[in-house]
């Protein structure tokens, strides 16, 4: 079984269509059959991703560190928890398990996964798609900073399209289902 890895707020954010999205997408993975991979929390939109996987009859794994167990912020019900020593360890162990990448809607936190996770896609250490469910416009002005960085020479514009972007989440599944990496580097010195 394929599994995605999901990168989500652990808030559920101003407004209802955050958890509403969150949700759904949980439910189009199990419904396609593909296993999910996420941050291991019960609260804000990583709850409600966990709840919406598991009533529709799917497979969640996950990933805490135990710091944040012992804080009692562990979702119990998931169908695998796997608990690590660090935040570091946690995202190996996420990036590991997992055959695609998308985040939706989240604070810092999800930021810095998808970034890391996306740059490490631009470095050639995986291979695998990334994705952005873009629910109610909340990455459009992320998405034009990207633009901005083309703009101005620090990013490809190769780099800039390894990221998939949608707003339903099974046109998203869709999307990483087609993606197929490029041949050759990703990455030379002589790129900006």
């Amino acid at each position: 079984m394929q599994r995605i890895c999901v990168f989500c707020g652990s808030s559920v954010g101003a407004k209802p269509i955050f958890g509403e999205a969150a949700a759904a997408f949980g439910r189009a993975l199990a419904h396609a059959g593909l296993g999910a991979v996420y941050g291991g929390g019960g609260g804000g939109l990583m709850g409600i991703l966990a709840d919406a996987v598991l009533e529709a009859g799917g497979s969640i794994t996950g990933v805490i560190p135990r710091q944040l167990v012992e804080r009692e912020l562990a979702h119990r019900a998931v169908t695998e928890l796997r608990v690590v020593g660090s935040m570091h360890e946690r995202k190996q162990t996420m990036a590991q398990l997992s055959d695609a990448f998308v985040a939706l809607p989240g604070g810092a936190g999800t930021m810095e996964e998808f970034s890391e996770i996306w740059t490490w896609a631009q470095l050639g250490i995986h291979q695998k798609p990334v994705g952005l469910l873009n629910v109610a416009g909340y990455y459009t002005s992320y998405l034009a900073f990207l633009d901005h960085m083309v703009e101005e020479g620090f990013l490809t514009q190769a780099h800039r399209d390894l990221v998939l972007v949608e707003t339903a989440p099974e046109m998203l599944l869709e999307r990483l289902d087609r993606y197929r990496p490029s041949p050759g580097p990703r990455w030379s010195a002589a790129e900006p």
